[in-house]
């Protein structure tokens, strides 16, 4: 599975990534413009993304923007619902109007900074995911 993590600050970026390592190969990217560019590269390689985790602060185009974008493009390209990448935000805002904000955008899932690696875990499971051995 092939896994895309879009996190600017670098202590975050590597956790996620020893994290997310167990389930798949992972991408790193550090913010928005790069996330929807490494998103419509991997389509056009027709390797596309399983999994996005998206911090929401990020320069450049925030990780909302990015989540409004490549759910743009896969209504573009005809990738119905099931079919399209899980999305997990990240992000230390907690407040309600952020998190029901992104899941009115298409996010599946949302992980509260500092990250409980029990509760990613968890999160991911629910998302349909399996750790690879």
């Amino acid at each position: 599975m092939r896994i895309l993590i879009a996190e600017d600050d670098f202590l975050s970026r590597k956790l996620i990534q020893k994290i997310l390592l167990g389930y798949g190969k992972c991408d790193v990217v550090v913010d928005g413009v790069e996330a929807v560019e490494s998103f419509i590269l991997a389509h056009q390689e027709e390797e596309p993304y399983k999994l996005i985790c998206l911090d929401i602060m990020m320069p450049r185009m925030d990780g909302t923007q990015a989540l409004k974008k490549i759910r743009e493009i896969e209504k573009q390209k005809g990738i119905t619902e099931g079919e399209r990448a899980k999305i997990i935000m990240t992000t230390a805002l907690n407040d309600k109007e952020t998190v029901m904000g992104s899941y009115n955008i298409g996010c599946d899932a949302y992980a509260s900074k500092p990250l409980n690696i029990e509760k990613l875990h968890e999160v991911i499971g629910k998302l349909g995911f399996v750790k690879k051995e």
